[in-house]
């Protein structure tokens, strides 16, 4: 049961951002002190990636664990013992169908697009950039093999 009446939680849930949110500030931040630069809100991509490394075509999203369903499994039956289960429970299913359907938009443009929970960046951000890194990595072995360079990829 919610312990918050109607107008608190109304309250609550209006200062909830979507855009610079604690989690992205700390992924932007290890980022930028690594020399990699960035579009914050890219729009003119598919799903408007919180960050955009345009040089290497990586799309990254900072994902809230409750608004993207993570453990979905676990987190649903929780959801429809709560307060509004079928507005809570809808409202997370299209959200994780919109984000796979703008994961595949982007990955048919030819981005790379990595999801990092919001507790995972929280937790060390530095992990976060080392996946970064290697996608940066990959990507230009896929360039280098594409254009005769290397042909072990």
């Amino acid at each position: 049961m919610d312990v918050l009446n109607k107008e608190q939680r109304h309250k609550a849930m209006s200062h909830i951002k979507s855009k610079d949110t604690s989690i992205e500030l700390a992924l932007r931040k290890v980022l930028w002190e690594n020399g990699y630069r960035y579009r914050k809100n890219y729009d003119s991509l598919p799903g408007k990636p919180d960050i955009a490394l345009t040089k290497y075509r990586i799309a990254i999203f900072c994902d809230g664990e409750l608004f993207h369903g993570k453990d979905w499994e676990i987190l649903r039956p929780r959801l429809l013992k709560g307060n509004n289960p079928d507005f809570w429970v809808s409202k997370i299913e299209r959200n994780m169908k919109r984000d796979r359907e703008n994961d595949k938009k982007l990955l048919f443009l030819g981005w790379t697009v990595i999801h990092f929970w919001g507790n995972e960046i929280v937790k060390d951000p530095g992990a976060c950039l080392k996946v970064v890194e290697e996608a940066i990595f990959d990507n230009s072995l896929k360039e280098m093999a594409a254009e005769g360079e290397y042909d072990f990829v």
